[in-house]
């Protein structure tokens, strides 16, 4: 099985195959559509992340010790966003998703691309994928 590592290298390499960020936010988008849909009924306020512009729904289910994510958002990057983050972390253990770190954010230079809400937005992506792995961390053996 691939690390969360192997995952991020992978994107990194994906995004370095375009010359522009325009071909890069159609990828996103593109990345987006491919989400794994949260459920409707887990469209409530409680899962929406706070600091982010738009809505972003995130649910976490603990499978086989492994966190599985899915999630929704009402704007075409953020999806993309959030798409990029649930293949990086998703289908991993709780310890594995703490102890992985998010420089590939940095490398595909997506930070430094998107308006100071949008980055604000995607740290507290990241901090809440990491909050449902240290809550379930504790059901895990």
């Amino acid at each position: 099985m691939k690390t969360i590592r192997d995952i991020q290298e992978e994107i990194v390499e994906e995004f370095e195959m375009f010359d522009d960020w325009m071909q890069r936010y159609e990828y996103m988008i593109e990345l987006g559509k491919s989400l794994p849909m949260i459920d409707s009924k887990y469209k409530t306020d409680e899962n929406i992340i706070k600091g982010c512009q738009s809505k972003v729904w995130l649910h976490a289910d603990l499978e086989n010790d492994k966190v599985i994510f899915t999630a929704d958002s009402d704007a075409i990057i953020t999806k993309g966003i959030i798409a990029i983050l649930i293949r990086a972390f998703s289908e991993h253990t709780p310890k594995q998703i703490l102890d992985a770190n998010t420089d590939f954010i940095d490398k595909i230079g997506l930070k430094e691309h998107l308006s100071p809400t949008r980055a604000n937005g995607l740290v507290s992506m990241i901090k809440q994928l990491k909050l449902y792995a240290l809550a379930y961390q504790t059901q895990v053996n």
